[in-house]
């Protein structure tokens, strides 16, 4: 099935979405709140419904190619969630979060991202990540290689570079620690704390939506803790892109190794429950 599919026309559906949610983002948009208490935007709406169009059009497109076609789901934060009982039977399917960093959106300071993932067996195997308002698309494919395109004000690619940009071989002297802008828990603050007591000199960044994942991707940051909620949709699509990029995010646990996450377990999707563990990118 992977093989099928043609990450260009993925990344073109993330930008498609990307430019309708930048009409939005010029203008004065009202916010709504879930029953979970976040943030919900016309442009949240708006993105998932380019998003979910698109990606029934590519499953018309295979069935037309090859009768025997299975149509792959769909899973969005802003949809109705499928019972466990029946999705639990899923190889494949589409991890979507039409706007990850709603409220990055609303504060309007740019670091908001379109997340579009597909998942085979419980792991990401293909992730595209948009900032429009940054103009930065990155993508991977399992097997392909992960990769980073800064884009043109009219969606033309200026450049592509593939991922990690760098790497940090000496964490114990210099490490650079990404976390977020919007949810930094306290459990959080002391992970980076302990960490700072094993490291010559420490490095904090702020960076809001699915662009911290990114960043470790990139190798512009070392670590990315998160001891604090999030969504599968959260993290699925830059997932795909961290582990091309040779990376990997692992669930976190009160003796989590750092020096030897070889023997840490990754994160794992379509659980009975859509939350994410704890995790730590490295």
């Amino acid at each position: 099935m992977l093989e099928q599919i043609d990450i260009e026309e993925i990344k073109k559906i993330a930008i498609e979405a990307g430019s309708a949610i930048m009409e939005i983002y010029a203008q004065d948009f009202s916010v709504e709140y879930k029953e979970d208490e976040s943030p919900l935007t016309q442009a949240d709406l708006k993105a998932n419904e380019i998003i979910c169009s698109a990606l029934e059009k590519l499953n018309s497109k295979f069935k037309i190619q090859n009768s025997a076609f299975n149509s792959i789901p769909i899973m969005s934060e802003e949809n109705k969630q499928t019972p466990y009982e029946e999705r639990k039977n899923w190889e494949y399917y589409w991890c979507i979060d039409p706007i990850d960093g709603t409220k990055e959106f609303i504060k309007k300071n740019d670091e908001f991202t379109v997340n579009i993932a597909l998942i085979h067996k419980n792991s990401p195997v293909l992730g595209v990540v948009y900032a429009p308002a940054l103009h930065e698309l990155y993508y991977a494919q399992k097997g392909q290689g992960a990769f980073k395109e800064v884009l043109s004000a009219q969606n033309s690619v200026f450049s592509v570079q593939k991922l990690p940009l760098r790497q940090n071989s000496n964490t114990a002297k210099n490490i650079s620690v990404v976390a977020s802008k919007s949810h930094l828990s306290s459990e959080t603050q002391e992970f980076i704390d302990n960490l700072e007591l094993n490291t010559e000199h420490l490095t904090l960044i702020s960076k809001g939506s699915s662009l911290k994942l990114c960043m470790i991707a990139t190798g512009e940051a070392d670590i990315y803790p998160r001891l604090a909620p999030t969504m599968e949709w959260d993290t699925a699509a830059a997932d795909a892109i961290v582990r091309e990029a040779g990376k990997m995010t692992y669930e976190y646990h009160s003796k989590f190794n750092i020096q030897n996450s070889a023997l840490e377990v990754p994160l794992v999707y379509n659980k009975e429950e859509l939350l994410n563990p704890w995790f730590v990118v490295v």
